[in-house]
């Protein structure tokens, strides 16, 4: 099943299910052109992991971790499929990332890696938008990556049998393929992340885990238009705009 939460006509927030060209709540079905698809969850936080592709690493000039390395995204940073991201006024570089976001189904602490699988309701896109200009000038990234819509999340969240272990992820800019990979190439895998996460903070259901962008990344213009991709979930797109 591909969970979705979106804004029926009469301007109701429902969560339905997701066939395609329709999506369904309560027996009724609703043309996708009809309703406004929302970000697929609600999180409190958004957890979010640096350099888990060695490539990426190595195309920012950087080593690889010896531990998952992570930041927080706000609530405010999240945005929908279908919504306009605006970037930050001044700002010369501001780039894109594709990651695969892991969308927690139950508050938990302190969950061995072995049962990471349990707490796990499901699986989205997420295109973790940097402002590079402050980013490279700051140590917390509070600036470069925690500013509104900064955190595209979306169209659906997937259970987690529909995902691959290794599932392909990709990310266009107007029809041009900039990031092409696979979750292969995790330096640390998902139940590593989870199990790394809780040890230091508890997990609500539908905080998001976003888990690092393989290499390709690149600088977004206004007017671009953004298409994300994760084998299993589907495609987030977003449009961009100059503030």
């Amino acid at each position: 099943m591909r969970h979705v939460r979106f804004r029926d006509p009469a301007g109701a927030v429902r969560e339905g299910e997701h066939h395609g060209e329709h999506v369904s709540f309560g027996g009724r079905d609703y043309d996708l052109s009809a309703v406004d698809v929302l970000a697929p969850s609600t999180p409190s936080k958004v957890v979010c992991v640096g350099r888990n592709y060695a490539k990426h690493a190595a195309e920012r000039g950087e080593d690889v971790p010896d531990r998952p390395l992570l930041f927080l995204k706000p609530p405010n940073a999240v945005a929908g499929h279908g919504d306009t991201v605006t970037l930050p006024e001044g700002k010369e570089t501001v780039e894109h990332e594709v990651e695969l976001g892991v969308v927690i189904g139950e508050q938990c602490r302190n969950v061995p890696k072995a049962d990471a699988a349990d707490v796990i309701a499901g699986y989205t896109v997420a295109i973790d938008v940097s402002n590079r200009d402050d980013q490279d000038r700051e140590q917390n990234w509070v600036r470069g990556k925690a500013f509104d819509g900064s955190c595209p999340l979306g169209p659906v969240v997937a259970d987690p049998e529909h995902v691959p272990e290794n599932a392909a992820i990709s990310l266009r800019v107007n029809g041009e393929t900039r990031q092409d990979s696979n979750t292969e190439h995790f330096i640390f895998s998902v139940p590593e992340l989870v199990a790394e996460i809780t040890r230091y903070m508890t997990l609500e259901e539908g905080d998001v885990v976003i888990t690092g962008t393989p290499e390709g990344v690149g600088p977004l213009a206004d007017g671009d238009h953004v298409e994300a991709d994760v084998e299993g979930v589907g495609t987030l797109a977003v449009d961009v705009e100059r503030e």
